[in-house]
């Protein structure tokens, strides 16, 4: 069974589409892998006879030979960003003379890209909303935007982007995200501050809520209780004082809000499994496999 990181992308084609539900848009499959950013909706994709919406940002990804269809209104045509590639082979790449077969005809393909057992992979959704997902959705544009526009290195550039993009996806598509909008707004506001600590009093105010809704909304959208989110900030914002910045460590308590340096070394030393000083003097002895600052569990 291979990793994800095992990818080697190759993308053999881009280019923008309008869906105006012509005929080139029924049932059909296709010999490569696919991805289509719509910028829009509403509209319905169908992959293996079952139906999907489409709406604003709604991502599709299909997988060579698989049977699907686009059910678009005349009256309402949908811009999409395609995208056609390899994941398997960057070598003798199928995606640079892609094939579709189109019903009633057999699907029988007489050559498709390589695929590989990838349990990763194969978990990704076939239909993904990057609403959520600011990010993922401008990087998506910028690996077409550089496909379109680079004159040298482009299969370099533009593979590696995908593959680094594939990666990021896979993180979005396996944690937690939140979704209500007073949530989203309200940790948008607290990421941008820890160091204030506000009272959790306020939250569910700023929310608009009341406190036991409030609770429980806030657990069911982050898997955390507010104390242990506001709790997960200082420490985060902690890391980076102490690599970022000459602060001595008293300077950091203090910007953090807290009365002394011991309260701080107790609680940094509890969630990190090191004083604030050792990880400042070993910074990557205190990182996991990812990179990421370690913390015990």
């Amino acid at each position: 069974m291979k990793p994800l990181t095992a990818l080697t992308p190759f993308v053999g084609d881009s280019m923008p589409y309008l869906y105006d539900g012509s005929s080139n848009e029924g049932l059909r499959v296709c010999s490569v892998y696919a991805f289509h950013l719509f910028t829009d909706g509403p509209g319905e994709m169908e992959i293996e006879g079952v139906r999907y919406p489409i709406g604003k940002r709604t991502l599709i990804f299909l997988r060579p030979g698989q049977p699907h269809a686009f059910h678009v209104s005349p009256a309402h045509p949908l811009a999409s960003h395609n995208l056609y590639c390899d994941l398997w082979d960057d070598r003798s790449p199928v995606s640079l003379h892609r094939l579709f077969i189109y019903a009633p005809l057999p699907f029988r393909l007489p050559q498709q890209s390589a695929s590989m057992p990838c349990a990763e992979l194969e978990a990704l959704p076939g239909v993904f909303s990057l609403q959520p997902y600011p990010h993922l959705y401008e990087a998506f544009l910028h690996i077409v935007k550089q496909y379109n526009e680079l004159s040298f290195y482009r299969n370099e550039t533009v593979n590696s982007l995908l593959f680094a993009w594939m990666l990021s996806w896979h993180n979005a598509v396996h944690m937690r995200q939140p979704r209500d909008y007073r949530i989203v707004r309200l940790l948008e506001q607290l990421e941008l501050h820890p160091e204030r600590r506000e009272p959790v009093e306020q939250w569910w105010t700023l929310c608009g809520l009341k406190r036991t809704y409030f609770h429980e909304l806030f657990l069911r959208e982050t898997g955390m209780t507010p104390k242990a989110y506001q709790h997960r900030l200082l420490m985060k914002r902690a890391v980076h004082l102490l690599q970022e910045s000459d602060l001595s460590i008293t300077a950091i308590a203090e910007r953090l809000g807290y009365p002394s340096i011991h309260p701080f070394t107790r609680h940094f030393s509890a969630y990190y499994g090191a004083s604030p000083k050792q990880y400042r003097l070993h910074p990557r002895q205190n990182r996991d496999e990812r990179g990421n600052p370690m913390r015990m569990q």
